[in-house]
């Protein structure tokens, strides 16, 4: 799994913070970036698209994309590049939607801070 596919499931897993979430509250991140800051202070931002696609640049700047979807109270992403991932990570929607900050978990283990920034970031 190359850093890039890391980066996106870490930024799949700022999302978790609780189940049972409506389905719909993925909209709010259209047109918005969710941004997921590590301890060491470096940032990396994940761009849901209506439509199922998403694309992300991970904390060391390296681009990847996939596509994603809602199952049942979990958004699941696919890495297709820079190199197809072969299973879908899913991690649960936040009962409160996406507003606000919240903690969560990277795929290292690592704490990380989650936001949702109006508009389309980048570094």
């Amino acid at each position: 799994m190359t850093r890039a596919s890391l980066c996106i499931i870490a930024a799949a897993g700022m999302m978790a913070t609780g189940a049972h979430a409506a389905p719909t509250s993925v909209q709010e991140a259209f047109g918005n970036t969710i941004v997921s800051t590590y301890p060491d202070g470096r940032k990396g931002e994940l761009w849901l698209q209506p439509g199922g696609r998403y694309t992300a640049e991970g904390r060391r700047g390296d681009m990847s994309s996939g596509g994603w979807t809602v199952k049942g109270a979990k958004l699941c992403l696919k890495q297709a590049k820079p190199i197809g991932v072969p299973f879908s990570f899913c991690t649960p929607i936040p009962n409160s939607g996406l507003s606000g900050t919240w903690s969560a978990k990277a795929v290292s283990g690592e704490a990380i801070t989650v936001k949702l920034v109006k508009g389309h970031q980048a570094r």
